[in-house]
């Protein structure tokens, strides 16, 4: 069983604000940006994927006080981002063929 995700160069720029979300430009000029909210909720890793399947709700509970931020990122290798959460999450690595796929161009 192979796992092969589709070849997508790399962002050639990458913002993280961590209070807001997350902001790629891409090599054909492309910018896409990514709300913290929605990365949280479809975090990639086994388990978040796992709670999804299950109908529960990933991330921290909607009526938490404290507010979800980005506590910090670094690349893995060329090919994605992984981000520690305020919740203590932190295992997820978001492949830029993923957020290429998901983007919302601005």
């Amino acid at each position: 069983m192979t796992f092969d995700l589709p070849d997508v160069e790399a962002p050639t720029e990458v913002e993280l604000d961590r209070a807001a979300g997350l902001t790629l430009r891409w090599p054909d000029g492309t910018v896409s940006h990514f709300g913290l909210e929605e990365l949280r909720r479809n975090c990639p890793c086994a388990e978040c994927r796992g709670l999804r399947e299950q109908g529960r709700v990933v991330g921290p509970n909607p009526r938490s006080l404290l507010a979800l931020t980005a506590v910090d990122a670094e690349l893995v290798g060329g090919w994605g981002l992984t981000i520690r959460w305020s919740d203590g999450h932190g295992t997820g690595i978001f492949a830029w063929s993923i957020l290429r796929a998901w983007q919302v161009p601005e």
